[in-house]
C-alpha cells in the first residue's frame, strides 16, 4: 500500500482539481481531487470554452464515445461563441436518477482523474463527502474507470463505502442507504447502481476493463468513529484522515452541543481531540489533518504515531490550485499585511456542520453581500430528500427560498443563515452563474486556520507559490541532517 508523507487535501468545489493533484502526485506525494460537483465542473468548463481542450482530451479517452460525444454536443461552447447568458444547469441528482445525470455523472469523475494520473507514475486519490449520498456510486465507479488509487470520504460515517468499492471493482451491483427526512423508522430508500447493466446498454459486446479496488481512507475525528469503522465497515478500511476543528471546509460539529462564543463561534474543547496514542494502537495508518503546514507540523505528526500529514490550504493558494487567480492573490496580500482571518460558521452550511471562510471583501462572508444575495437553488448538492404527505419523495434545501422550503414541510428556522455552498464555491473557481438580470453569483472562500502561516511559501515578488515549493517545504524538517 502506497504511504505518502503527504496528501494532498480534496478541497471543493473545484478548488482541488486535476491540475492540483497532477502536480502533487508527479512527485511522488497523495494528489487528491475534490468529488464534487464534478458535473457541474466539466460542464462549466466545457461551456467557457475549454481553453486548453484538457475537457475534451479526457472525454476523448472515456471507454463510452457516445456518452462523450453526447456531453460535448449539449455542452460545448466555443472560445468565439462565449456570451454573458446564463450558464446551461444539469438536472440534480436524486435517489432515482436518469439515464443521462448518471452518464454524466460517470464520466465527470472519469475525466478528472484521467488527468489527474497523466504523465506519470503516481498515486491520484479523489475525495467524496457522505453528506453529498446520492451521486457518490456512480460518482466512485467513474473514478474507478479512470484508475483512481484513493478514495477518501468524511462528513459522515461511511461504513458501508468499503464493501461498494470490493463489489464495483468485481463489476458487482451495489446500493447505499439514503437518509431520508420525515420518513416513518419502518421505511428504508436506496440508491442503486448496475455497472454492468450500465456499460452493456451502451457496450452489450465490450470487453470488460479490470477495475483496481482503491485503498479507502475515512475522514474521521474521533477515536469511537475509527473504531466503529474498523470494526463494523462492510469492507477493509486501509488508513485514517484524522480532522481536527482547524482544517478547512467542513468540521465535525463539537461533541456535547453546538455551544458558541462571542464571536458566534462554536466551541470546541479536550473531547474533540483524537486519543493518537490509541489511535497507534490500532494498526492502522493515519494522517493528521488541519494545522499540518506549520513549520514542525510534518515532523510533530510522524512524533505522534501518523504516517504523515493532510493538508489542504497550503495547496488552495498555490499556481496549480482551481482557485480563481483574483481570489488566490487577494487572499495571499491580507496574508501579507496580517489581515486575512477565519470565521467559523455554526449556520452557514445546509448541511448543519461548522463551515470555515475566509475574511474576503464581495463574497457572502459579508453579512450585507449575503443579505442582498436572492436566495436561489439551482445545482442542488446539499439539498435533503424528504417524505412528502403521499408517501413520494421531494428535495429540500435550507438554502432556497424560504417560501419553497417552507410548501415543502420544512421548519423556518432550519433557514436563518443558512448560504447556498453549491453557487459559492463554484463561484469561487471562476465559473459563477450569470443571470438574465445581470447579477452574478458571488463567491464563497473556505480556508483552514493555517491560512494565516501561509508567508513562508510564498514569493513577494510575485505573490504566489508552487505546489512543489509547499512540498518541498514540508519534507524539509524531515531532510537528512
Amino acid at each position: 500500500m502506497f504511504l505518502p508523507k503527504i496528501i494532498q487535501g480534496g478541497m471543493g468545489a473545484g478548488v482541488s482539481d486535476w491540475r492540483l493533484a497532477n502536480s502533487v502526485s508527479s512527485v511522488g506525494q497523495l494528489g487528491v481531487i475534490s468529488g464534487t460537483a464534478l458535473d457541474t465542473v466539466l460542464v462549466r468548463r466545457l461551456q467557457h470554452g475549454d481553453v486548453g481542450g484538457h475537457m475534451r482530451r479526457g472525454l476523448a479517452a472515456f471507454p463510452v464515445p457516445a456518452v462523450a460525444e453526447r456531453i460535448l454536443a449539449r455542452y460545448f461552447k466555443a472560445e468565439a461563441d462565449q456570451d454573458e447568458k446564463p450558464s446551461r444547469l444539469i438536472a440534480g441528482f436524486r435517489i432515482d436518477p436518469t439515464a443521462n445525470v448518471v452518464d454524466l455523472t460517470i464520466a465527470a469523475n472519469f475525466v478528472e482523474v484521467f488527468l489527474a494520473k497523466e504523465g506519470h507514475q503516481g498515486h491520484v486519490g479523489v475525495n467524496f463527502l457522505e453528506k453529498i449520498q446520492m451521486p457518490n456510486l456512480t460518482s466512485m465507479f467513474g473514478a474507478m474507470l479512470a484508475g483512481v488509487d484513493n478514495v477518501l470520504m468524511g462528513a459522515g460515517i461511511p461504513r458501508t463505502i468499503p464493501g461498494i468499492l470490493d463489489a464495483l471493482s468485481e463489476w458487482k451491483p451495489v446500493e447505499m442507504r439514503i437518509n431520508v427526512e420525515d420518513a416513518d423508522k419502518e421505511d428504508a430508500y436506496f440508491s442503486r447502481f448496475d455497472p454492468l447493466e450500465w456499460i452493456r446498454s451502451h457496450l452489450p459486446d465490450v470487453e470488460l476493463p479490470k477495475l483496481k479496488r482503491p485503498d479507502f481512507f475515512p475522514i474521521i475525528s474521533s477515536n469511537v468513529l475509527a473504531l466503529t469503522l474498523a470494526k463494523k465497515s462492510t469492507g477493509k478500511v486501509n488508513g485514517f484522515i484524522v480532522e481536527r476543528h482547524v482544517a478547512g471546509g467542513h468540521n465535525a460539529p463539537p461533541r456535547g452541543g453546538m455551544k458558541l462564543d462571542e464571536k458566534n463561534e462554536p466551541i470546541y474543547g479536550v473531547k474533540d481531540e483524537t486519543n493518537l496514542a490509541q489511535l497507534s494502537k490500532m494498526g492502522i495508518p493515519f494522517w493528521l489533518a488541519g494545522g499540518g503546514s506549520s513549520e514542525t507540523g510534518l515532523k510533530d505528526a510522524l512524533a505522534a504515531g501518523a504516517t504523515g500529514i493532510q493538508v489542504g490550504t497550503a495547496f488552495a493558494y498555490s499556481d496549480e490550485s482551481g482557485f480563481a487567480p483574483s481570489i488566490k492573490k487577494r487572499v495571499l496580500e491580507k496574508v501579507k499585511t496580517g489581515a486575512a482571518k477565519i470565521f467559523t460558521d455554526a449556520r452557514g452550511s445546509p448541511t448543519g456542520f461548522p463551515f470555515k471562510v475566509v475574511n474576503l471583501e464581495g463574497t457572502i462572508f459579508e453579512e450585507e453581500v449575503y443579505e442582498s444575495r436572492k436566495r436561489i437553488c439551482d445545482l442542488c448538492y446539499l439539498r435533503h430528500p424528504y417524505k412528502k404527505a403521499d408517501a413520494t419523495i421531494g428535495y429540500r434545501c435550507p438554502s432556497e427560498p424560504v417560501k419553497d422550503y417552507l410548501k415543502k414541510g420544512g421548519k423556518e428556522e432550519d433557514t436563518v443563515g443558512r448560504k447556498c455552498l453549491c453557487n459559492g464555491l463554484i463561484a469561487a473557481i471562476g465559473m459563477p452563474q450569470k443571470y438574465k438580470d445581470g447579477g452574478v453569483e458571488p463567491a464563497i472562500v473556505t480556508s483552514g486556520d493555517d491560512v494565516t502561516k501561509l508567508g513562508r511559501f510564498v514569493n513577494w515578488d510575485t505573490v504566489s507559490y508552487s505546489s512543489h515549493d509547499v512540498i518541498n517545504e514540508l519534507l524539509s524538517q524531515i531532510a537528512p541532517a
